[in-house]
């Protein structure tokens, strides 16, 4: 299918070629689009013909989850491994909130959120 049809049809490839422009021009690092399925291979398509480095996780049976933008944020994300994002640890959740532009205090705030109610689920248990 023609970029151009793409581009009449999904509001996820309009906003993957956004995405796409604010990572060459230095204004961010690292994207998280959540997209159908249906739509992996026109994405994929249009990241290796750019050469954007990405990461493919599934999210639902119709969803995916894809990061991409810079190789190193990618590769961070890819030694997460393959797991929900709601699984990934304190400090993992974290890195990929910074990594993602998120607010900084925010993210301080729910990682200590997360670090208490995971120690206190550990300390239930013991």
């Amino acid at each position: 299918m023609a970029l151009t049809t793409l581009l009449k049809n999904s509001t996820q490839i309009r906003i993957l070629l956004h995405h796409i422009y604010e990572i060459h021009k230095g204004l961010r690092n690292l994207v998280l689009l959540t997209l159908k399925s249906s739509e992996q291979s026109h994405v994929v398509q249009i990241l290796t013909e750019r050469e954007i480095a990405f990461h493919v996780q599934p999210s639902t049976d119709r969803l995916i989850n894809i990061f991409f933008g810079q190789k190193a944020c990618v590769d961070i994300i890819k030694s997460f491994g393959i797991k929900k994002l709601s699984l990934l640890t304190p400090e993992q959740d974290f890195m990929l909130g910074t990594m993602l532009g998120y607010c900084q205090m925010q993210q301080c705030d729910r990682y200590i959120k997360k670090t208490k109610k995971l120690n206190a689920e550990i300390s239930d248990v013991a």
